[in-house]
Order: structure tokens, then sequence, then C-alpha cells
């Protein structure tokens, strides 16, 4: 049985087929990423998705604050290896908002159920992240990935920590991520992160698990125009314009 394109797939489909029929040739610069999103009423994440299939097939090349190029025109068939490397990807900004939907409700019920040691797990957690960050490491998001899973963990819920591990090796086996990421040229960004998990782990630690989940949901929220803004290849001054996401209010309000 064949598995459903996902909706970047069908629209990075609908672009190749502009491609395979001439009405982009090579060189030519593909319309902005809004224009494109507006053509199939679709948010800007899903076209940026669509774009990062299109350049790891090699079709399209990202011009930092010039656009999107076109450099290869498809081939009528991927090859057997490159539709199950496409199959078993995942869009980075699906992921997130899969994430943000789970994570925030299980930082709520960590806050019911943490207890002292593992607060002190996380205080020493971020010490490592703000250590790695004042080291220069922009690469290692190892204690990024510490903390997220020791939330999971304060649940006392196995399921819920192997939910969020394979979420973090999905992420690190991500053609698609790995692509994003590259684009990135200035990773100040990661010093608000790690102010968002500060907040997290106070909400944490006085036991407030409508803050517990509005500060995380906030947080991956923040991650995802983040890595918007700071991978548009149009626009240096971006204006933060495009999610679909659900408002924190509806979340953390009951």
């Amino acid at each position: 049985m064949l598995a459903p394109n996902r909706l970047y797939q069908e629209i990075g489909n609908e672009l190749k087929f502009l491609l395979k029929i001439g009405t982009y040739k090579i060189g030519d610069r593909l319309p902005p990423e809004r224009d494109i999103a507006e053509t199939y009423n679709v948010s800007r994440t899903v076209v940026r998705e669509a774009l990062i299939m299109l350049e790891l097939e090699n079709l399209v090349t990202v011009k930092k604050g010039s656009g999107v190029y076109v450099i290869g025109l498809p081939d009528d068939e991927l090859s057997e290896h490159d539709k199950q490397l496409e199959d078993s990807d995942f869009g980075p900004f699906e992921l997130l908002q899969a994430r943000q939907l789970i994570e925030s409700n299980i930082a709520a019920f960590a806050a019911t159920q943490i207890v002292k040691s593992e607060v002190l797990e996380l205080r020493a957690i971020l010490e490592q992240e703000r250590q790695i960050l004042a080291d220069g490491i922009l690469d290692d998001y190892s204690a990024d990935e510490m903390f997220h899973i020791a939330i999971a963990r304060a649940t006392k819920n196995s399921v819920l920590e192997s939910l969020l591990t394979d979420f973090w090796q999905k992420r690190y086996a991500s053609k698609m991520w790995n692509k994003l990421h590259s684009r990135i040229q200035d990773h100040s960004y990661r010093k608000k992160w790690l102010f968002d998990h500060e907040k997290i782990l106070h909400a944490l630690q006085i036991r407030d698990a409508k803050a517990a989940r509005q500060a995380m949901w906030q947080h991956l929220e923040n991650v995802k125009q983040t890595l918007m803004t700071v991978s548009d290849s149009e626009d240096p001054n971006f204006d933060g314009y495009l999610f679909d996401s659900i408002p924190v209010g509806i979340i953390v309000n009951e």
C-alpha cells in the first residue's frame, strides 16, 4: 500500500510538474514563497518544505537574499531508493507542529508529577546548555535534547519518554531538517531558546501545569518562527507572517 503524500510533497510535485512542462527553465527564478503559498492556498511553512524537497533532489538552489533558482529538471520517476528516502522523511515544520501539540501537554502533566531531584537535573542541563553557548559550539544540541526528554521522563510514563526520544531521532535523521539548518547563518536565536527553557523550568518547579503547558507551546512556536525567519531565502528582514498554528489561548484556557 502506497503511503499518502504529505502536503509539502503535493506542492513539491506541483512545482516539479511546472519544471517538467517548461514553465520554468534552468536558470529561472521561481516565484517568491509568498506567491506560491497564495497560489496553492497553503502556509509558507509548507512551501518552504516543498522547496527543501526540490533542493534535495538537485532541482533548485537557494541564493540568500535573492531567491530560489532552477538548476535541474525532474526525471520521469524517482529511483526506488530516492522514493524510500522521501517517504521516510518528515518536513521540519510538520515535525515541530507535532512536537508542539504533544510536548505542551507532556509539560503540563510533568508539572503535576515532578520531584526535586528532577528539577535539579533540569537545572544542571540548563547550565550545560549555557556553557555550550558560551563556548560557541553552535552545532551542539545535546543539552537541548536532554532538557526536553528529561521533562517527558518526569511524567513517569515511559511511553511519553520514548515518544520524545523518537522525535529527536527523526530530527537527526531528517535530510530536510539538515538542509534547512544548512541555510542558517545567524545562530543568536539559541540564546532566546535558552530563555524559553528557563521559563518552562520555572513553571515546572512551582508545579503550575497551565503555565508549563503555555511555556512549552510558546517555546516551540518561537522555534518555528525563528527557523522560518533565519532561513528565509528572499528577505533577511522577513516579517514573521505565516503560521497556521492553534493560538496558545485555545490550548491553555480550559
